[in-house]
């Protein structure tokens, strides 16, 4: 949620989608109404795609063939695909797309990031891929989105307007 909440702050246009109806819960019983269905979501409308971690939410968006599709869209269309806490690993590295690339994930599962380069950060970017540890470092994850889709200067300002000061 608090990337969602940072990016609108920022100006961006979010659209939650979720898999399995418009209303999803968290592992930890927190329901969120989503704006669309994956099946109503336009992967060419978005300029990124951004993965919300946490178990077993996270296998479950990698089982949906819908989900690694939007995925594939994104990186075959140089959008950026952004993922935290266990989507890094379970998604992107079970999807062989962090081969070769810097990233991060949640702490201990660094093995599925198949062919990665696990650094010890909040947030890891790396071209077009973007990672971020765990919900301890969803501020600074939520600041390297709103770099990446609306400048340096924008995401200083956001952090500020938060008191966020990495």
């Amino acid at each position: 949620m608090t990337t969602v909440d940072l990016l609108r702050r920022a100006g961006v246009a979010v659209s939650m989608v979720g898999v399995t109806g418009t209303t999803v819960s968290g592992a930890h019983g927190i329901s969120v109404s989503t704006d669309c269905s994956i099946d109503a979501f336009d992967p060419d409308q978005a300029e990124m795609i951004v993965l919300p971690g946490g178990m077993p939410g996270t296998r479950n968006l990698y089982a949906d063939d819908r989900v690694k599709q939007a995925v594939r869209d994104c990186v075959e269309k140089e959008k950026y695909v952004a993922a935290i806490c266990a989507a890094p690993s379970v998604i992107l590295g079970g999807m062989g797309l962090l081969q070769g690339k810097k990233a991060t994930c949640f702490p201990g599962m660094e093995d599925g990031m198949s062919g990665a380069i696990p650094l010890d950060r909040n947030c890891v970017v790396d071209g077009r891929i973007i990672t971020g540890r765990a919900v301890g470092g969803a501020l600074d994850f939520s600041c390297a989105l709103i770099g990446a889709l609306c400048g340096a200067q924008k995401a200083r300002e956001i952090a500020d307007e938060v008191v966020h000061h990495a």
